[in-house]
């Protein structure tokens, strides 16, 4: 390296270097570089640097001197950024590194405090100035007469320094519907060609969207843009476009099943429609021994089971005929099966019964609890006083009581009576639970509820004693009540926004009124009616509470629907009290009715 202070004629350094003494023994004590520190946003940008030299020793006083050209510049990775002799940095890639200035001086070779750190972003990981950043497609929206009819899209990419550029040979174009328009793109068949990126055909009426895709070289980023193709004209497809939902599954192998919904994109009319089990449409699995999936005319098509462990693809196709200037076609999507060996979930998680407490005041009195289980697959909350008929598990439940010569509950199927009815044969209390198996036999219980009926033993007073109470569970109170007691709660999984509503017997308003933050109610409500009285009871929103209403999942089995269950309501029911119900012929007593909000 030329030795820019010990090298050459007195006379050369004396006029190059004034500040260096003539003829003694004084040099250079340090360099400083500014700026201390370079960011540049992207690759090609520079920045110009500055080596200042200070000298302080020997019989001269401190001097500053501008040596930028008399340095030597070193980087410390060319990839990151160069630098020239005149400290010019031009970035080359992202990353951060040091730029350094150096040259001999009085203690030897001086590079402290003559560094720069210089930062360089975009590249890989984020975009660099001739990225592009954006994407439009002219024109926006495009609209022609008929099938055949053709329309040239241009993509126009946006750099990140603000350039266009005109890209429309060097995108991806796909049209969301080839039944309406196909559009010309790189390796597309004829009569497409190297210079009709770009170009859409009208194939069918209806609209379709125009997609270009740019994947930036440099880091792999990806833009789009979108534009509308409408063909007016011509005979529309049936169905334009499928969805398989939902995309992908996870079942077990031991033939655990999960069922796919096909919707359709009308051609006529735009609008989605159910498709799964039509005949137009063909289920299949890429690799049955993973998967299998049931077709059409199978009553449960799209329904999957797992087999062996792996991954599947499914795929429904749909075919169009051929109709007019449209020749037959198919519309397809894909979705995914996982399977694995881990068991599959039991269809019955647990059992709730309802109410938590009855009482009776009658020997002979009874009080009807109703059991709802909680499945791992929709619908999550059935009632399953009778039994479990829940998506093809069938299963009978048994009610257990504690006291059974005492307090005997009925299951279904008992002469002449209803599961869950309980009858005070004594006075005292006990305990009564549900209990029903799973498919491999697993038992699932109920917590424990209470059914009582307490010991008051008559009151008398006056002489001859006369009985002035006549007290409850004693043998003074066999005789059955002129009325029935009706309770009604919510058996679903929505606790905070749910009514239930029934007039009395003279058909005065909410004498059941009966939802959280109810005025005249709560989470369980009771009223006494007549033996013989046939109550309409109503479930609706909570007029209290402004928040979303769930949706509604049915009554229990002994409230009779007034019409079809609908998930917004409001619903409607009906109940018979007491005696013998003239549609089940079934006596009832007291009667408990449970509500599902979801």
């Amino acid at each position: 390296m030329f030795d820019r202070f010990r090298l050459g004629t007195l006379l050369f350094i004396c006029l190059v270097v004034p500040f260096i003494g003539c003829g003694s023994s004084t040099e250079a004590d340090s360099i400083l570089v500014s700026p201390a520190t370079v960011s540049f946003g992207g690759v090609g940008l520079t920045a110009q640097l500055t080596a200042t030299a200070t000298i302080g020793h020997g019989n001269h006083p401190s001097t500053t001197q501008d040596v930028t050209n008399l340095v030597t510049w070193t980087t410390g990775s060319a990839n990151v950024a160069t630098v020239s002799a005149s400290g010019l940095v031009t970035s080359t890639g992202p990353g951060s590194i040091q730029v350094t200035a150096s040259m001999n001086g009085f203690t030897g070779l001086i590079s402290s405090n003559s560094t720069v750190t210089v930062t360089v972003s975009g590249g890989g990981g984020g975009g660099t100035n001739t990225d592009v950043t954006s994407l439009t497609i002219i024109p926006g929206a495009q609209s022609v007469a008929s099938p055949n009819d053709t329309s040239q899209f241009i993509a126009i990419g946006t750099t990140a320094s603000g350039t266009t550029k005109n890209l429309t040979s060097q995108v991806a174009w796909s049209s969301s519907s080839i039944q309406i328009a196909t559009v010309c793109t790189a390796g597309s068949p004829a009569p497409c060609t190297a210079s009709t990126d770009g170009l859409a055909t009208a194939m069918g009426q209806g609209n379709t969207t125009i997609t270009a895709l740019y994947t930036n070289v440099a880091d792999q980023t990806v833009v789009t843009g979108t534009a509308t193709f409408t063909v007016v004209g011509g005979v529309s497809e049936q169905i334009t476009a499928l969805s398989i939902i939902p995309g992908s599954l996870a079942l077990s192998a031991t033939g655990q099943p999960g069922q796919f919904i096909a919707l359709g994109t009308s051609g006529s009319t735009g609008l989605k429609e159910n498709v799964t089990n039509s005949q137009q449409l063909a289920w299949s699995s890429s690799i049955p021994s993973y998967a299998t999936i049931a077709t059409y005319p199978a009553a449960n098509a799209g329904q999957a089971a797992g087999v062996s462990p792996g991954t599947t693809n499914i795929t429904a196709q749909w075919t169009n005929p051929a109709s007019g200037s449209n020749p037959s076609n198919v519309v397809t999507a894909t979705a995914s099966v996982s399977v694995t060996t881990t068991a599959a979930a039991e269809p019955l998680l647990s059992i709730t019964v309802l109410p938590a407490s009855l009482t009776t005041d009658n020997l002979e009195g009874n009080g009807q609890f109703l059991a709802y289980g909680t499945f791992s697959t929709a619908p999550t909350v059935m009632d399953i006083t009778n039994g479990v008929n829940h998506n093809g598990f069938t299963s009978p439940v048994t009610w257990i009581s504690a006291a059974p010569d005492i307090f005997p509950v009925n299951s279904y199927g008992a002469p002449g009576a209803t599961a869950g009815l309980v009858t005070a044969e004594g006075s005292g209390n006990a305990v009564i639970y549900v209990t029903a198996p799973n498919p491999d036999g697993t038992l699932v219980y109920s917590p424990a509820v209470t059914f009582n009926c307490p010991y008051v033993p008559p009151t008398y007073s006056g002489t001859p004693p006369v009985m002035t109470n006549v007290g409850t569970c004693n043998e003074y109170t066999i005789a059955p009540g002129l009325l029935v007691t009706l309770t009604v709660y919510n058996a679903g999984l929505n606790t905070t926004n749910w009514l239930v509503t029934a007039p009395s017997a003279t058909n005065t308003p909410d004498v059941i009124h009966c939802g959280p933050g109810s005025a005249s109610g709560g989470s369980v409500c009771m009223a006494t009616y007549p033996v013989g009285t046939t109550v309409t009871l109503t479930a609706t929103q909570n007029s209290a509470d402004p928040g979303p209403q769930g949706t509604f999942g049915g009554w229990s089995w002994n409230c009779e629907n007034t019409a079809p269950v609908t998930a917004a309501g409001p619903n409607s029911c009906t109940v018979y009290l007491g005696a013998i119900d003239p549609i089940t012929t079934i006596p009832s007593s007291n009667v408990s009715v449970g509500a599902v909000f979801n």
